[in-house]
């Protein structure tokens, strides 16, 4: 009884930890995104309608 106990937690443990690495991995890829996307308008845009 107490090694499936433990085996649950460390499993719920690590589904968490899968989640929140997930939503950092895609947090940074939104950041970098929106990075490009304001580089692209703020400058190459006016270079381009001159």
């Amino acid at each position: 009884m107490d090694n499936r106990e433990e085996i649950e937690k460390v499993e719920k443990k690590s589904d968490s930890s899968k989640v929140a690495s997930t939503f950092i991995k895609y947090a940074a890829y939104l950041i970098i995104f929106f990075a490009i996307m304001w580089f692209i308008i703020s400058y190459i845009m006016p270079m381009i309608n001159g």
